[in-house]
């Protein structure tokens, strides 16, 4: 690997200077559609031939995680990322990313809550000390666009600047928002530490499993009344060539990651030609809340905001810098489709094959139908 000379802070390397870049934690989807585009960008030996200005060219790729990834082109270094001794394996790198945003919620339900806001909160603060502790010069987190918060007054699309107004509850949304804030931090207490946040609409692609992707596998779709969802999506190859721009280019601050322009709900079941079930703001955040409260629903009953409110977002930043995504709104529903094919949820819970009949009726059909059968069997003194 090139040796990390030349001064930390805002200095601009030469157009054709080398950036060793390790991705932290490469189990999942997102981590290894990074190194992906990074194996990728250093082979083609620039960013990308749109990119406008200076940009440094993306030298030897490695992967740090406890097991090695199926992804060739790289070097492998084998450390648990919330373990301190990550310092060493990040020794000689130029810029670290790290994917903070999860992709696997069976394993994320497996955990509980408790355990996983811990273990995510643990590993983010671990890989910031750490970078800063081995003289990395650029850290990317990526976090996710749902800390903007989906709300029926935001701007459609939200401008990379836009507030974080996303609730912080024990929800998934609610590690990223904390994410976020250590993200903050570090950005005060190491200032030779450059540090950009990357927050990509809703994820998909081959091993994506979030709560939103399951949101399609319900019979039908849960729409609110009254709202008006703008939904948008991001490809984790973008994201990934996104990442390896903003390591290139040495972007810092925030930037948004998503395909351009949003989907309306009718677009929605046209293309999936999944049928409404339409209920009230009130019923379904009352019914979510009490699903949740008994362990029947993984995501707090803020999450239906997501589904509910718009929080597309522009990608304005890295539009400016030359990015170009592959993949647009409907093809990435196309993806999400394909890979959930065969699978069934209710209220987020996946069902077997032989249950899926169950849910014949709708999701939000079904959470107050839940509902109601848990109210009669307490007034009887079941379990």
């Amino acid at each position: 690997m090139s040796s990390p000379a030349g001064a930390q802070g805002g200095a601009v390397r030469s157009r054709r200077s080398a950036v060793d870049v390790a991705v932290v934690g490469t189990a999942g989807a997102a981590g290894q559609a990074l190194l992906r585009a990074l194996v990728t960008t250093a082979a083609r030996g620039t960013a990308g031939a749109t990119a406008r200005g200076p940009q440094s060219r993306i030298g030897t790729v490695l992967a740090v995680d406890v097991e090695r990834p199926p992804v060739g082109g790289v070097e492998y270094r084998q450390c648990d990322p919330a373990h301190p001794t990550l310092v060493e394996a990040l020794r000689g790198v130029h810029a670290a990313a790290y994917v903070a945003a999860s992709t696997d919620l069976d394993a994320d339900l497996a955990l509980g809550a408790r355990v996983r806001r811990e273990r995510n909160l643990r590993r983010a603060q671990t890989v910031i000390t750490a970078a800063a502790a081995a003289g990395v010069r650029h850290l990317v987190v990526v976090t996710g666009a749902q800390v903007y918060g989906a709300h029926p007054d935001n701007p459609v699309p939200l401008p990379d600047d836009a507030p974080l107004r996303a609730p912080g509850d024990e929800g998934q949304v609610g590690d990223l928002m904390d994410v976020e804030q250590l993200v903050g931090v570090a950005r005060d207490v190491h200032p030779g530490l450059r540090i950009t946040a990357v927050r990509p609409a809703a994820l998909v692609g081959d091993g994506v499993d979030t709560v939103l992707t399951r949101h399609f596998e319900a019979p039908r779709l849960l729409t609110v009344r009254g709202s008006d969802p703008a939904w948008q999506f991001c490809h984790v190859d973008d994201l990934g060539s996104a990442v390896a721009l903003v390591v290139a280019r040495g972007i810092e601050g925030a930037v948004s990651v998503g395909a351009p322009g949003h989907l309306t709900q009718r677009d929605l079941e046209r293309l999936t030609g999944m049928r409404p079930v339409e209920l009230s703001l009130g019923a379904a955040m009352g019914t979510a809340d009490r699903l949740h409260r008994v362990g029947v629903l993984p995501a707090p009953a803020s999450d239906l905001a997501f589904v509910a409110f718009p929080w597309a977002v522009s990608a304005g930043r890295l539009l400016d810098h030359g990015w170009e995504p592959v993949h647009d709104n409907e093809t990435c529903l196309g993806v999400l489709l394909d890979t959930i094919r065969g699978s069934h949820a209710v209220a987020a819970r996946r069902l077997d094959r032989k249950d899926a009949a169950l849910g014949a009726a709708s999701a939000a059909v079904a959470l107050v139908g839940t509902a109601a059968i848990m109210r009669r069997r307490r007034r009887k003194g079941g379990s």
